[in-house]
């Protein structure tokens, strides 16, 4: 019997829109594309379990339901937040009785990490037996959120948010199919910032405009009705666009400046504004690195950690430890010598030729390279006095000290200013 429009029409944007083949699906190539992981598993002919690890709305569960079609198999969803043990035993009675009428399963879990562990655990025998092939879906590192006997049994996959190219791909057909009236470009835009990466939202967004636009009669879809309709969930500003990057911008120098105040007030206005906490992490570790370095090398170190908090906890809670982050960074010494040091040997480099590596410093792990000289007259700095060989040369014959890392006097660099100072004195002297 077929579906009359009507009906059609009533489905959700997202079901009327979701791939039915693997050539449908937008974004993911780096798993789906010719020669790629998942397309070569859709290819095998052989279903395995696997873990899809991304944030949402990238198409985990579009890609478990094709892996299902793919392999003829039958498809149980189980969702880790509204589920128990009781949906497990369910799934695993339908998959005894699609066994005995020669079928295969697909159990897929999402939000996997919401179980606990006696909860994954009872996917193992069956996982084992072969029953039934388990995909979980998960927006958490399944190294710390799926018991590693279950992760050790299925392959992981991590997927990635969407491009821009992407969603307006997803605008395109959503516009094909004439389930939205016309979309103006700059309102375009400003729903792929909204977006963010996620089809999900998108989708979402673009049916409440399409309901929106059919009671108000509107022909077409501007950028000043966008903001009229949606008010307060569009972004304060554009991910990409000329505000993000001077708000980013704005915590970036505050921090260099040494201001917690306006370090954590731009750091909150980002947040408020919809940026992902995980590219401020990101950004976070940058300024760690370029801005205080060996002044104070423990920053880069609660940078990371801040970053796995947050990985860990998610939103909001993780968030308070990317603030204490950045409260630290804006309180600690500065020093950006490294980074200019960096730069400069990279510069140099660029433009200077391939110097050959000095005869002693050369390895010589055979006997032929040792009879040619290689490694010939090097000293083993651990069997001189303080560790330290004096006088010994380490940069290309013939090529002048460059000069490269000048320690501020900030921080910790004071005292490896004091180290290099004591340790060129004992070289000078050895040249005398």
């Amino acid at each position: 019997m077929a579906t009359s429009s009507t009906a059609v029409s009533h489905q959700p944007l997202a079901e009327r829109l979701r791939p039915r083949t693997l050539g449908e699906v937008i974004g993911q190539q780096h798993l789906l594309g010719e020669g790629m992981p998942l397309r070569i598993a859709f290819e095998s002919g052989q279903p395995h379990s696997c873990i899809l690890w991304g944030p949402p709305g990238v198409g985990k569960t579009t890609i478990a339901r094709l892996m299902a079609d793919a392999f003829g198999a039958q498809f149980i969803t189980i969702s880790a937040v509204l589920g128990g043990v009781k949906d497990i035993r369910e799934a695993v009675e339908q998959a005894q009785v699609a066994l005995g009428q020669g079928r295969r399963t697909i159990v897929f879990v999402d939000e996997v990490h919401r179980f606990n562990k006696s909860q994954q655990d009872a996917f193992l025998p069956h996982v084992e037996s072969g029953l039934f092939t388990f995909i979980g879906a998960t927006t958490e590192n399944p190294s710390f959120e799926v018991n590693s006997a279950l992760l050790s049994r299925a392959a992981v996959y991590v997927l990635q948010s969407l491009t821009e190219e992407d969603l307006k791909q997803i605008v395109a057909r959503t516009l094909e199919i004439q389930a939205v009236p016309a979309i103006e470009t700059v309102a375009i835009d400003k729903l792929i910032a909204y977006a963010d990466g996620d089809a999900r939202r998108l989708l979402n967004t673009l049916e409440t405009l399409a309901v929106a636009a059919q009671q108000q009669k509107q022909a077409t879809i501007t950028e000043p009705w966008l903001l009229k309709v949606l008010g307060e969930r569009m972004r304060r500003y554009d991910k990409g666009g000329e505000q993000f990057y001077d708000t980013i911008s704005a915590l970036h120098k505050s921090v260099r400046g040494s201001d917690p105040d306006a370090s954590l007030y731009w750091f909150l206005r980002m947040l408020d504004g919809g940026a992902d906490p995980r590219y401020m992490a990101r950004r976070l570790v940058r300024m760690a690195s370029e801005d205080i370095g060996l002044a104070d090398p423990r920053a880069l170190r609660l940078a990371l950690d801040a970053a796995e908090v947050y990985e860990r906890l998610g939103s909001p809670e993780g968030e308070l430890a990317l603030a204490e982050c950045v409260v630290y960074l804006a309180i600690a010494p500065k020093s950006n010598a490294v980074y200019k040091a960096f730069n400069e040997a990279k510069a140099f480099i660029k433009k200077d030729g391939t110097r050959p590596v000095p005869m002693h410093l050369r390895n010589a792990p055979t006997k032929l390279m040792k009879e040619l000289d290689y490694g010939k007259g090097y000293r083993y700095a651990h069997d001189e006095e303080g560790g330290f060989a004096a006088g010994e040369r380490y940069l290309p014959d013939g090529m002048a000290e460059p000069g490269f890392y000048r320690p501020v006097e900030r921080g910790l660099e004071i005292k490896i200013a004091e180290k290099m100072r004591t340790l060129r004195a004992l070289n000078d002297a050895k040249k005398k």
